[in-house]
C-alpha cells in the first residue's frame, strides 16, 4: 500500500538525486569539501530516497503512522 504522496515523492527523488551526484563528484570538485569516508553513506541515503520515491512506500512512515498519499 502506497504511503508516499506526489509532492513527497518528487521531493524525495530530487533530494536523492542531489545526494547521489554529490557522492559521485571527484574529491577535488569545488562545490563541497571532500566527503571523505561519508561518501558511501551519502550515496546510500540518496539511493534509498530514490527507491522509496519509485515504489511509493516508506517503511519509516509505517512505523511512525504517517501517510502523505491522498486517499481515494
Amino acid at each position: 500500500m502506497a504511503n508516499v504522496g506526489t509532492v513527497d515523492r518528487g521531493a524525495r527523488f530530487i533530494a536523492g538525486l542531489v545526494l547521489l551526484v554529490l557522492a559521485l563528484l571527484p574529491p577535488a570538485a569545488p562545490i563541497l569539501a571532500d566527503l571523505g569516508s561519508w561518501r558511501w553513506a551519502v550515496a546510500a541515503i540518496g539511493a534509498v530516497m530514490i527507491a522509496t520515491a519509485a515504489i511509493r512506500f516508506c517503511p519509516a512512515y509505517t512505523l511512525l503512522g504517517m501517510n502523505t498519499c491522498k486517499r481515494s
